[in-house]
């Protein structure tokens, strides 16, 4: 056999996933953090019930039927679908993105583990529960941000990382 083939062929054979999709360890790791904490929540808290943790967050239960900051919550039910197909379109974009990451886009790679991650741990509450499952509740005086969970920070953190990268990419190219 031909010294280029044995190249190749081990050259394949330690890439096992295409791409970035190694991070999807990441991933697993943010749905499993998602649903272990939501389910926590729900176990030990009533609904709108707050446990005062530190002078500006406290730990509540509240379920949110719309999408971000309770964007179409009242809206009758049809959203509950809506954001599911939404979610589901996205994860398989994400994960195409993932696939054609180069081993260098490492950034764009651990971004986008997370923003799935995030995705589908919401998935999952929308379309078993009808609603995503929201605890985290951080305020100043009477003013409360919107409470949100684990999923939500992932995606938050995820979009955040994304736009380092553009910006460390754009550096890159004026030095």
């Amino acid at each position: 056999m031909p010294k280029a083939a044995d190249t190749s062929s081990s050259e394949s054979s330690k890439r096992l996933l295409p791409g970035q999709l190694i991070w999807l360890w990441l991933t697993g790791v943010v749905i499993a953090l998602d649903q272990i904490t939501k389910h926590m929540v729900v176990a030990r808290f009533d609904l709108y019930e707050r446990l005062e943790v530190m002078p500006f967050f406290n730990l509540t239960l509240a379920y949110n039927p719309g999408a971000a900051f309770s964007f179409l919550a009242d809206a009758g039910g049809w959203q509950r679908w809506f954001f599911t197909a939404i979610a589901l379109g996205a994860s398989v974009l994400i994960l195409i993105w993932l696939a054609r990451l180069t081993a260098a886009e490492k950034l764009q790679g651990v971004a986008l583990a997370l923003i799935l991650g995030g995705a589908l741990g919401n998935f999952y509450d929308r379309l078993v529960l009808g609603h995503v499952v929201d605890f985290l509740d951080f305020y100043w005086g009477n003013s409360h941000f919107p409470a949100f969970n684990i999923a939500d920070s992932a995606i938050t953190i995820g979009a955040g990382l994304i736009l380092l990268d553009m910006f460390l990419g754009a550096r890159k190219k004026h030095d």
